[in-house]
């Protein structure tokens, strides 16, 4: 016995396999996606270069508050070293874990702040000296805004208005460097976390400038 199709039938057939197909390629795109995983920055990039970098500066921040939070008696400049200790070592913990997420390694063979060379924002930045031209570091070899070991000690054998008053020195030109650093995280990173970071610490560090700088004038 011979089924023959009339035409609708041959129609609702057609329409069942084109769907049948459109399916199939919508399903691997998808499994296409899925198996590629998320996209995430480089070792070489901004964003990478950004978290390694800040992280480090941060860290030296809230070194210098913790020395200066147990040294002086004035409770104003205590609070807010302990809150730069406290928003800095957050925020350090937070690049950490975006490096981690990211496969990328802490540290990297590619100098600190290389990455920054295609920004505009270097700021007031002290760079390198002609004889290594090209470098964002200072001739000491530090990022700019860095406490060098020497001024590390001085801060730790102070005590007093001594104490503060080499804080908020120390301290204005680490935040000066680090919204510079942040100016160029926002401009330059390619993720938005990065990028949401870079203006929060601007904004933040910079509010801290104009607070501790009124503090010194104080003094």
């Amino acid at each position: 016995m011979t089924l023959s199709l009339s035409g609708w039938q041959k129609r609702v057939l057609l329409i069942l396999a084109a769907i049948a197909v459109v399916a199939l390629f919508a399903l691997a795109f998808t499994a296409g996606r899925v198996s590629a995983g998320p996209s995430y920055p480089d070792a070489g990039s901004a964003d990478a270069g950004f978290a390694r970098d800040m992280q480090v500066h941060h860290n030296q921040a809230v070194e210098m508050s913790m020395i200066v939070r147990d040294n002086v008696e004035d409770e104003t400049l205590r609070s807010i070293a302990y809150d730069i200790a406290l928003t800095q070592q957050q925020q350090a913990g937070q690049m950490y874990a975006w490096l981690e997420e990211w496969g990328l390694p802490q540290s990297d063979a590619q100098p600190r702040m290389e990455w920054m060379a295609d920004s505009g924002d270097h700021g007031g930045m002290e760079m390198g000296s002609a004889a290594d031209a090209g470098t964002m570091l200072r001739p000491d070899g530090l990022m700019p805004g860095m406490a060098t070991e020497a001024q590390l000690d001085e801060l730790r054998a102070a005590r007093g208005e001594d104490a503060e008053r080499l804080y908020l020195q120390l301290m204005i030109t680490h935040h000066e460097a680090g919204v510079d650093m942040a100016a160029a995280g926002a401009e330059l990173a390619e993720t938005d976390q990065v990028r949401t970071l870079s203006t929060k610490i601007q904004s933040g560090q910079q509010a801290e400038i104009t607070l501790m700088q009124t503090m010194l004038d104080a003094l």
